[in-house]
């Protein structure tokens, strides 16, 4: 739908202003006759981005209630002031700062896909609209991902690094093969829908 918008728009700039209302036999101008026969692929646009903005919603809201809970349910837990044991621990702050950029990310991915989500779905809003928010909350959602496992790596290193340390070795391991499948599933999808936004102009 955003490259026939495009194809429309180009050829739109080339046409005489005093011809583009001009009516057809229908009585219809082009406007008219683009949205009557797009009105399909508007319907078909709607029905994917839902789909896949629901997903992505599902998957930023469970991120948020890890990270939220990770917070407050510190490893090695605290002393009898409350104070984290680890809190001298540089990999404490470092957990505690993607933790909270998790949090952040994933909050931001949730309220882009819920703006696509109550879009009114014009076809205008399929040209940056649309596109836009869905590349936004994509970058977001895929950088959530990463601070969590970053977190829960510094969380490991800091429980194990005492008798199990060769442990964390392949428990991150595990970990960033995660990351890649993650980004592997998504990102032709992202490539492909940021180069048509942002991308050389086909015309």
């Amino acid at each position: 739908m955003q490259r026939e918008l495009k194809w429309f728009n180009a050829v739109k700039s080339y046409v005489h202003p005093s011809l583009q209302e001009q009516r057809n036999g229908s009585n219809k101008t082009p406007k008219e006759m683009f949205t009557e026969e797009h009105k399909e692929l508007v319907k078909e646009g709607e029905k994917w981005m839902k789909e896949t903005a629901s997903s992505c919603i599902v998957a930023a809201a469970l991120i948020i209630t890890v990270v939220f809970a990770a917070a407050f349910t510190l490893p090695g837990g605290n002393d009898n002031d409350g104070t984290p044991n680890f809190l001298s621990k540089k990999s404490f702050k470092a957990f505690i700062i993607f933790d909270a950029l998790a949090l952040f990310s994933s909050s931001a991915s949730l309220l882009m896909f819920m703006g696509i989500v109550a879009s009114r779905y014009s076809e205008e809003d399929f040209l940056e609209y649309l596109p836009k928010n869905f590349i936004m909350g994509h970058i977001a959602l895929r950088l959530s991902v990463i601070c969590m496992m970053i977190a829960f790596g510094e969380a490991m290193f800091m429980i194990l690094s005492h008798k199990w340390l060769p442990l964390y070795l392949p428990i991150s391991f595990v970990g960033c093969l995660t990351m890649i499948l993650f980004s592997r599933l998504q990102f032709p999808l992202l490539i492909e829908m940021f180069l048509s936004t942002y991308g050389r102009s086909m015309f």
